[in-house]
């Protein structure tokens, strides 16, 4: 416990010598931490991960072509299903 109230006291006189450089970093730890606690990071990874990185070319199917899907979105994989949900 000691040493929280070397933090605090170090704290308490960092603010009453430098306010401004003080609410500076203040502003810049809530700017680092604000992401990792909002809602809108998780469902712009969703969405992230369900978007292709590259479009695939039409293929002219003669038949012989089992493995290429018809449409891009026929293949297996993540949806936005969800997004359509909220």
């Amino acid at each position: 416990m000691a040493g929280l109230g070397r933090i605090g006291a170090a704290l308490k006189s960092f603010w009453a010598k430098e306010p401004v450089i003080a609410v500076s970093i203040g502003i810049a730890a809530l700017a680092l931490v604000s992401p990792l606690l909002s809602p809108y990071t998780r469902y712009s990874g969703m969405i992230n991960r369900a978007t292709p990185y590259t479009y695939p070319v039409p293929v002219r199917d003669d038949g012989n072509l089992p493995h290429v899907p018809a449409h891009p979105c026929d293949k297996e994989g993540p949806s936005l299903a969800w997004l359509k949900n909220l």
